[in-house]
């Protein structure tokens, strides 16, 4: 299932998260407040609250890591426990791209392994979904999480693994 090549990223109780960090739309004035931190069963757990004040409406958690041939890959595998809410996966095949390739999900409360194909994912910049070519890539440079779904509400979500299939 997992080996070294595949694994984006393993929270567990030794992980180093200083490569994640969290974006808010405090960055155009909003007043959304996530964070991440490592919870007491190793998971990272990504949390905060979305507000609409000041055209806000996002809260999102971004990894980025030095390049990684996804070549022989098809799938990316996202293990985690939600809180019902819909969330949005993103990559980028380079770390400076302006736009993200996205994929939505909904979780369920449980503990679920999201299968998202990465040839479906879309090209989006804020928001709006771009005239492009959907995800070609044969690599990655950044992964993103963001929950923005235009209404006020806490959020939780809690991730065990990242990996390709």
């Amino acid at each position: 299932m997992s080996d070294s090549n595949n694994i984006i990223f393993n929270f567990n109780s030794s992980a180093t998260i200083s490569s994640w960090s969290v974006i808010d739309d405090v960055v155009m004035g909003g007043k959304s407040n996530g964070n991440l931190h490592i919870n007491k069963n190793g998971h990272g757990e990504f949390s905060g609250f979305v507000s609409l004040q000041n055209n806000g409406g996002f809260s999102s958690l971004r990894h980025r890591f030095s390049a990684k041939d996804i070549s022989t890959f098809k799938t990316v595998k996202i293990k985690l426990k939600g809180d019902g809410k819909n969330y949005q996966f993103r990559v980028k095949d380079k770390a400076d791209n302006y736009h993200s390739f996205i994929a939505s999900f909904k979780t369920n409360k449980d503990w679920q392994t999201i299968s998202i194909l990465l040839s479906d994912m879309y090209p989006a910049f804020r928001g709006r979904k771009l005239n492009m070519d959907d995800f070609s890539s044969d690599i990655i440079e950044e992964i993103a999480f963001l929950i923005g779904n235009k209404r006020a509400e806490s959020f939780h979500l809690e991730i065990d693994k990242i990996y390709l299939e």
